[in-house]
């Protein structure tokens, strides 16, 4: 994994009190835990103890020697690492040309002026971690040409296929480069909405709206679904509901809480719910819809919240930026936070108009200005706004950052499901 490879600081001293026959207690105090303890200590805790490490430590860990190097292909340490290892909400990036209207950050591998960043020949990706607000670099060697990143749920994310027609996907994990296939969907479609969401015994994927109803034209018209889990129900697209009349998906992006998936609904501004459960559609009124400008659903500790800049020429109160929360009744929004007045005018100067991105993981928010390399970091919890430092891979040279919520994770056994579908992997050629 390149970028992992930041100056290693010494951590605090550690104090240990010495016992023994006819001498007093004392201590000693060592920048690092002396080596005579660390090799009297039982593999099970050393275990413990690496499966605690972030991702970056991890793969240095690997390095000391072949036993903490094979922990990657060892059943019971993954094992342990799904049970203890803390969850750990970041941000994974892809570059996109500004110019693309579609969703989709489509790929270009015949050149390096591609969507995606490309290192090496190999798509790449930058992973953000709002908790040292440090970047790294990740190559994705094993994706064929022709695929686009589209969503992200539990560790893995979604590739699909750019090609008009039925969608094949790939569900990929980019610390381990694993590579899974998904059955290709059954209609024919151009630039669909896709949802995913995965749990430890299931998966859901959704992809909603641009049916091709002829070569040279789309609407959106229906949704299809797939469905996997580990009491062996599995349904292959076979689920299938009509949308909403004149629904408009041009976000593109779906967010799932709560046993739906959400997108944006423009023209006028709604939000469109898909409930998994009973395959239904339905509107739910943007709070404020007519004073929108750049709406963006994110997903935050369970619960659908609302982004938006509100502009209203009469409106008593200065512009700003808002977000509001969806309630439990599932058709109420009530504001929960509101941009400080001094940081909206900073913002605003630095948008001038252009729009913005949302993405949300856990506690926080990241919001991406359209057309620079700009981006803020709100963290719910602590009510603090902070701006992101730059990526230091990439130059802000016609592209922007476009990203996704990802919870790095060393293993991801839910995949093991698709092996039952027993799916002849396809060779993909550009």
């Amino acid at each position: 994994m390149e970028g992992f490879h930041p100056s290693m600081s010494s951590p605090f001293s550690y104090t240990f009190p010495i016992s023994g026959a006819g001498t007093s207690n004392y201590s000693t105090s060592t920048p690092w835990m002396n080596s005579r303890i660390w090799s009297k200590l039982p593999q099970r805790l050393l275990d413990r103890v690496i499966a605690f490490l972030p991702p970056p430590a991890f793969f240095r860990a690997r390095c000391v020697c072949k036993r903490w190097y094979a922990l990657l292909f060892s059943n019971t340490f993954l094992e342990l690492y799904l049970q203890v290892s803390p969850h750990q909400h970041w941000f994974l990036f892809f570059k996109h040309h500004k110019t693309r209207k579609s969703y989709i950050y489509k790929n270009n591998n015949n050149g390096t002026s591609g969507g995606c960043g490309h290192h090496g020949g190999a798509f790449e990706g930058y992973l953000f971690d709002p908790y040292e607000m440090a970047w790294y670099r990740i190559s994705f060697a094993l994706v064929p040409s022709g695929f686009s990143p589209a969503s992200s749920s539990a560790g893995l994310l979604c590739w699909v296929s750019d090609e008009a027609g039925p969608k094949t996907m790939l569900l990929s994990n980019p610390l381990i480069g694993s590579l899974t296939q998904l059955p290709p969907t059954l209609r024919p479609r151009l630039f669909p909405s896709i949802g995913l969401t995965i749990s430890p015994t299931c998966i859901d994927v959704t992809v909603a709206g641009d049916d091709m109803i002829s070569p040279y034209a789309v609407k959106n018209l229906t949704s299809e679904s797939f469905h996997i889990d580990g009491g062996g129900f599995f349904s292959l697209w076979g689920t299938t509901s009509s949308l909403p009349r004149l629904c408009s998906l041009e976000s593109g992006r779906m967010v799932y809480a709560e046993g739906k998936f959400y997108c944006m609904n423009c023209s006028p501004f709604s939000v469109l719910a898909y409930d998994i459960t009973s395959n239904t559609w339905f509107k739910i009124q943007a709070p404020m819809r007519r004073f929108l400008r750049s709406p963006n659903l994110v997903e935050c500790k369970g619960k659908l919240l609302l982004v938006a800049a509100v502009e209203k020429s009469k409106l008593n109160v200065p512009k700003s930026l808002r977000v509001w929360s969806l309630q439990a009744c599932g058709t109420m929004w009530v504001e929960s936070e509101r941009m400080p007045q001094q940081l909206y005018v900073q913002f605003a100067e630095l948008e001038d108009g252009n729009g913005f991105e949302c993405v949300g993981h856990g506690e926080f928010i990241v919001i991406m200005i359209r057309g620079t390399d700009k981006a803020l970091l709100f963290d719910i919890c602590r009510k603090r706004w902070q701006w992101i430092p730059p990526c230091p891979y990439i130059a802000h040279d016609g592209f922007e950052l476009h990203g996704f919520a990802y919870e790095p994770r060393l293993a991801t056994p839910v995949t093991g499901l698709l092996d039952q579908l027993a799916l002849p992997f396809q060779s993909f050629n550009a």
